[in-house]
C-alpha cells in the first residue's frame, strides 16, 4: 500500500499546510466503536486504521468523544467526521420536540394551518420538570389516558415507564425550593412525559415500530438521503392497554425484548422492511401504502427541515439518523425519536448483512475517494430524497411536470440491487478492476 500524502486531523492550533485532496492513494481513519463499522472499515481498499494520536482524514466517532474533542479540532478540507457538533437539537427527546413546536407554529404564521397540519406525526408531549403544569393540565382533559415517561437523553429503552395517575410521576414535580446544585442534578435527569399511542398497529396481536436511516450530508443545504433498507421491531409479548407495566409488551427496543425469558435469537424480533412493506400491501393494497410511505417521507424532511435553522452546519460534518416511526390502527405513521448512534450491532446474520451494507453505502455516499460526481440521484442503497428542495425519480416524465403524477426519488422498503448499480455508478478502487 503507497503512502498517503495528505495531512488530516490536527489537535488543538496545530495548522499544518493544508494539501491537495486529489491523488490521496490511503485514507486514514479512525473508529471509536467495536461492532459493524469497524467490520466494515477494516475491509474497504486504501483504507487504514490509526491508533491514538495518529492523523486521520476519516473518523466514526462516539458522541462523548466529539462533546470532548470537536471544538479544540483544526481539520483539513478533506476530513471527515460522522456527527455535526450539535447534533442532539433533533436527537434529544426534548429538544426534537422543541423545535418541531417551533417549526409547526412558525409554518402556521407564515404559510397557514394546512401547511402546518403536515407537522401533525408527533404525540402531545411535555417536557419534565419545567413543562409539569402544562403537563397536568393536559392530563386532566382526558383522565384514564395512559402516558409514557422517557429519560431524554438516554437509549435503548432504559428508564421508559408507562403510567395512567399522576402520583406515578410526583417525583418529576417543578420544586422552586432546590438549590443550584440539586437542579443541575435533576436537569441530567430531565424527562418528557408523552401521549401514549394506545392504538398501534398490531401484526400476529404484536406491536412493532419501524428503524428507518436517513442521511445528511449537509444542513445548508439541505442534503438527506434515505436508505431502501431497514426494519420492523416486534415486541415479543401480545398487546393489551390492561398491563402497563410489560416491557416485553409496550417496548419494541431490541436492548429490551432480548432479555425476553423466550427469545430466540435466531428468528429474532424483526421483520425486514421489504417483507413489512409486502405484507402491508397485501392486506391494504398499493395505494393505501405507497400513501403510508409519502407520509413517513413527509416525517423524514419536516423533522429535518425543523433543526436546519439551528444545527451548526460544518462540511466536515455527516449524520446517519436512526428513525423511530410507529404506525396507529388507522395506517398513520407518528415520530417516536431519531437516534444520532443508531445500533450497528447485528442481532443475527441476516442483520449484520444488512448493517455491513448501511456502512458500506454511508461510506459511498460520503465519498472520501473522489468516485462520485456529486450529481447522483442514487449510491446502493440509498436514494436522494431532499438537495435544497424535493428530488424526483429519473423515470419521471418532463411532461407530467406539476401534476401529481410526479414522484419523490424514496423507495424505503423496495427492492435494493444495491451491489449491481454500485457496479454501474463507481469507478473501481484504486488497484482493482471493474467487475
Amino acid at each position: 500500500m503507497s503512502k498517503c500524502k495528505t495531512s488530516g486531523f490536527k489537535g488543538t492550533n496545530d495548522y499544518g499546510k493544508s494539501e491537495e485532496r486529489e491523488g490521496r492513494s490511503c485514507v486514514r481513519y479512525k473508529c471509536g466503536l467495536l461492532n459493524t463499522i469497524q467490520d466494515v472499515l477494516r475491509q474497504r481498499p486504501g483504507w487504514v486504521e490509526v491508533k491514538d494520536e495518529g492523523e486521520w482524514d476519516f473518523n466514526w466517532c462516539d458522541v462523548g468523544w466529539l462533546r470532548e474533542n470537536f471544538d479544540h479540532s483544526y481539520m483539513e478540507e478533506h476530513v471527515r467526521i460522522n456527527h455535526f457538533r450539535n447534533h442532539y437539537e433533533l436527537t434529544r427527546k426534548n429538544l426534537m420536540v422543541k423545535n418541531l413546536k417551533r417549526y409547526r407554529k412558525n409554518l402556521e404564521r407564515d404559510v397557514g394551518r394546512m401547511e402546518a397540519s403536515k407537522c401533525e406525526f408527533f404525540p402531545c408531549t411535555f417536557a419534565l420538570p419545567s413543562e409539569y403544569h402544562l403537563f397536568v393540565e393536559e392530563f386532566k382533559r382526558s383522565p384514564g389516558s395512559t402516558w409514557i415517561m422517557k429519560p431524554v437523553a438516554k437509549s435503548q429503552g432504559k428508564g421508559i415507564f408507562l403510567f395512567r395517575k399522576l402520583k406515578d410521576i410526583m417525583d418529576w414535580k417543578k420544586d422552586g425550593t432546590r438549590s443550584e446544585e440539586q437542579k443541575d442534578a435533576a436537569q441530567v435527569e430531565s424527562y418528557v412525559a408523552q401521549r401514549y399511542i394506545e392504538n398501534p398497529y398490531l401484526i400476529n396481536g404484536r406491536k412493532f415500530d419501524l428503524r428507518v436511516y436517513v442521511l445528511v450530508t449537509s444542513y445548508v443545504p439541505l442534503k438527506a438521503w434515505l436508505y431502501r433498507d431497514g426494519f420492523g421491531r416486534f415486541s415479543s409479548t401480545r398487546f393489551s392497554l390492561s398491563s402497563i407495566d410489560d416491557k416485553y409488551m409496550h417496548l419494541t427496543n431490541v436492548a429490551v425484548q432480548k432479555t425476553a425469558p423466550d427469545y430466540d435469537p435466531e428468528k429474532g424480533c424483526k421483520w425486514q422492511l421489504q417483507q413489512l412493506r409486502r405484507y402491508l400491501t397485501a392486506k391494504h393494497g398499493r395505494e393505501t401504502i405507497e400513501t403510508l410511505f409519502n407520509e413517513i417521507d413527509n416525517i423524514f424532511v419536516r423533522s429535518l427541515q425543523s433543526v436546519q435553522k439551528v444545527i451548526i452546519n460544518d462540511k466536515h460534518c455527516f449524520e446517519l439518523y436512526g428513525y423511530d416511526i410507529l404506525l396507529d390502527q388507522n395506517l398513520k405513521p407518528w415520530l417516536i425519536e431519531v437516534n444520532a448512534s443508531p445500533s450497528h450491532t447485528p442481532s443475527n446474520q441476516e442483520d449484520y448483512e444488512m448493517k455491513c451494507s448501511l456502512v458500506e453505502d454511508t461510506l459511498n455516499v460520503v465519498d472520501m475517494e473522489g468516485r462520485l460526481s456529486g450529481k447522483e440521484k442514487r449510491v446502493g442503497g440509498y436514494d436522494l430524497m431532499w438537495n435544497d428542495g424535493p428530488v424526483y425519480r429519473e423515470d419521471v416524465n418532463l411532461e407530467t411536470f406539476g401534476s401529481a403524477c410526479f414522484s419523490a426519488n424514496t423507495h424505503l422498503g423496495c427492492v435494493n440491487d444495491r451491489e449491481k448499480q454500485l457496479r454501474r455508478l463507481l469507478k473501481p478502487f484504486p488497484g482493482q478492476k471493474r467487475m
